[in-house]
Formats: structure tokens, C-alpha cells, sequence
């Protein structure tokens, strides 16, 4: 069960209003970065978790409401940027030839204010469940593997992408009130990687979670191939580095370098069935 507050989690202000930063923050939204993907993510994590220590089950629920905010806030600054936008600005969009083309069915990730007047249009100057090209959010985005420690580093790349995306439009930003919500959002970005770190470190860190699942026996799987790295190129280099000599990461091992080459033989299948439509040749 949940419960809703009318505030915003943080204050959110545009003194500057800009349609094209609205067009942005929409990517923070429902991109494959954005808030509705982590905010989800960490729900369904939580709602399929099944370990006995409840407390990583709380902690993703809290995490995930919190991110529910954060939607709210950008959702309340794509209508900002939009409703108080100069007229000017919707009118020479309206004009504009790009625009035309995106209404008229082009592809909108090559056009520059398409996304605008999806706002416009669709949901009346108001944010929507999509990105920064208008494509629908997608819940295939979501990792949830009933596994808590493949779901925490899920996580903390999910977060550090989401910061990623939240610096760039900081740096973006020209009204200082976007700033300001941006500020907000990478501090809790920071927190949000530091807390996933620290269950996989209290879940016994890199030796006790690798490989994952760590539940399934070690000697079951094909010793000579478990620790290699395998070199692919045509001239025979190698990209040197902790992950080519020494001790593996999970202490179980040492990593050593395997240029690459056939283990196995050229594939070859049997004749085509009588009634699959192949050729002559193909079935004789």
C-alpha cells in the first residue's frame, strides 16, 4: 500500500521557460535511463524478492517510491517548460519545416522539435511515459532476476547511467531552477549507487557474490575455459590488464590468456525435409 503527499519531494521552479529543455527532461522520464525504468525496476525486484533478510526487500520498496517523486518533479518540469513558453516559440515551431516533416509521419529522431508538439497535442502541454524521441517507455527495459545480487549490480549500472544522463542536462540546463532540480537528482543518484554497492558488500562483496549465482557448484562448470581471456584479434594482441594475469577476483583462480580458436567443428545440418520448400539440390 502506499500513500501520497501533494508536495513535491524537491522544489521545482523555470523562470526561463524553454520547449526544447522540456523535449530533454523527457528522456529522464521515460528513457532507457530515466526514472520510470529504475522506479520500476526496483518494484519488481522488491515484489519478487524471496530472501529471508527482509530488509533488502524494504530497502528496494523505499528506493522505489522515492524514484515515483522524482517522475513527479521532472513531470512537473516538462509542463513548466512548456505552458509558460513564450508564444513566439510554439508559433515559429509550428512554422517550422522539421516540425512539419516529424507531424507529417518522418522518422522524429532526425527532427528537432517533434517532440514538442507530441506534448502539445497528445497531453496538452504535460509530460508523457516517453523519451527524448517520443518512443513509449518499454518494460522490457526492466531487470528484476529473482537473483539479489545480479539485481544489485543491475543497479548500480542503472544508476550510474541515470547520473550520467542527469549531468548532461545539468551541463544543458540555462535556467538556474532546472539546475537546481538536477543538483537534487545526481545527489541521490550518488546515494543510490553507494547503497546497491553496499548490499553486495554486506552480501560478501566481489569473492562472495561471483560468480552469479554463487548457489551453483563451481566444478560443474567447464574448468578449462572458467578463468580465460579470450583474445580475438586477427593480429594476435592482447588489451593487457588486470583481467589477463594474476589472481581471479573471486580468489578461486588465476586468469590466463586464450587466443582464440576453434574448440569445436564446421556445422554442417542434415538434408531439407521433402515438404519444406527447399530446392531440389537441398532436399536430394
Amino acid at each position: 500500500m502506499y500513500y501520497h503527499d501533494k508536495r513535491l519531494q524537491y522544489p521545482v521552479t523555470v523562470t526561463e521557460p524553454d520547449p526544447a529543455f522540456a523535449r530533454m527532461l523527457q528522456q529522464a522520464i521515460g528513457g532507457v535511463e530515466g526514472e520510470i525504468r529504475v522506479c520500476m525496476q526496483y518494484f519488481f525486484q522488491a515484489w519478487g524478492n524471496r530472501s529471508p533478510v527482509s530488509k533488502y526487500r524494504d530497502l528496494l520498496l523505499h528506493t522505489a517510491t522515492e524514484e515515483i517523486g522524482h517522475i513527479e518533479m521532472l513531470a512537473h518540469a516538462v509542463a513548466l517548460n512548456l505552458e509558460k513558453a513564450p508564444a513566439h516559440l510554439q508559433e515559429e515551431g509550428v512554422k517550422d519545416s522539421i516540425v512539419g516533416a516529424v507531424m507529417g509521419g518522418e522518422n522524429p529522431r532526425h527532427k528537432v522539435e517533434g517532440i514538442i508538439h507530441k506534448n502539445l497535442l497528445s497531453s496538452g502541454l504535460a509530460a508523457m511515459p516517453m523519451d527524448s524521441d517520443g518512443v513509449p517507455f518499454n518494460m522490457s527495459n526492466i531487470y528484476a532476476s529473482g537473483n539479489i545480487a545480479a539485481d544489485m549490480y543491475c543497479n548500480v549500472a542503472a544508476e550510474a547511467t541515470g547520473r550520467v544522463l542527469a549531468v548532461r542536462l545539468f551541463n544543458a540546463a540555462h535556467d538556474e531552477g532546472m539546475k537546481k532540480m538536477l543538483h537534487y537528482l545526481i545527489a541521490r543518484d550518488t546515494m543510490h549507487q553507494q547503497q546497491w554497492l553496499s548490499v553486495i558488500e554486506e552480501l560478501g562483496g566481489v569473492p562472495g557474490n561471483l560468480p552469479i549465482p554463487n548457489s551453483f557448484p563451481q566444478e560443474m562448470e567447464d574448468q578449462a575455459n572458467n578463468y580465460n581471456f579470450y583474445a580475438t584479434s586477427v593480429d594476435g594482441s592482447v588489451p593487457e590488464g588486470r583481467w589477463t594475469s594474476g589472481p581471479s577476483l573471486d580468489g578461486r583462480d588465476t586468469f590466463t590468456v586464450f587466443r582464440n580458436e576453434p574448440l569445436g567443428e564446421e556445422p554442417v545440418l542434415g538434408r531439407a525435409r521433402p515438404d519444406s520448400g527447399a530446392q531440389a539440390d537441398q532436399i536430394a
